[in-house]
């Protein structure tokens, strides 16, 4: 069973080695630190599969954890509060990356590449705000600190960009298939 947890705890004490770090370089927060909490979250073993009714309100909850951390203020209370820090390092891994992982599976092609679309408009818009804003955002970082958070955004943008339309020109892309109602699966 410990193996199977190994991705998932390496995943959160790179989170947790990261730390000191936080403090002094928003790039290492929010494009290291929240990346690294959400795998472990995603990465965590499955033992059974979300019933078709549960993939939308499984979205929801998922999609409102991200939004929230994607918020200036909830970046700021983490730094400044025990409270929220335990709540990033519990709704990352829990509310958003254990949580879509179970949804994941059930959505279809169309709302994946919709999902995958959003979270790649939404990086380049944080891109613009962060490199164009007049004034600080985070107030717990500096200005230059901001527009290097910026450029970190673009540059996560246009490489997950690349590597979701890759597979496209490789010819490696993944067919979907309906499973009829009457068809069993593995996961009961």
């Amino acid at each position: 069973m410990i193996l199977r947890l190994f991705p998932s705890l390496l995943a959160f004490m790179l989170a947790c080695i990261v730390q000191p770090l936080v403090a002094s370089d928003p790039v290492a927060h929010m494009l290291v630190q929240f990346p690294l909490l959400a795998a472990a979250g995603y990465l965590l073993p499955r033992r059974f599969r979300l019933p078709e009714n549960a993939i939308g309100p499984a979205l929801v909850l998922a999609l409102v954890a991200a939004a929230i951390w994607m918020l200036p203020r909830s970046v700021d209370a983490a730094l400044e509060s025990w409270g929220w820090h335990l709540a990033k390092f519990t709704s990352l891994p829990l509310a958003f990356g254990f949580v879509l992982s179970l949804a994941w599976p059930g959505i279809g092609p169309v709302l994946g590449g919709f999902l995958k679309a959003q979270a790649i408009s939404m990086l380049l818009f944080l891109a613009f705000l962060y490199t164009h804003a007049p004034v600080r955002i985070c107030n717990s970082y500096l200005v230059e600190d901001q527009y290097r958070l910026g450029h970190g955004f673009a540059f996560v943008a246009v490489g997950l960009a690349l590597w979701w339309v890759m597979p496209v020109f490789t010819g490696h892309t993944i067919r979907f298939t309906k499973v009829k109602a009457h068809e069993h699966s593995d996961y009961g």
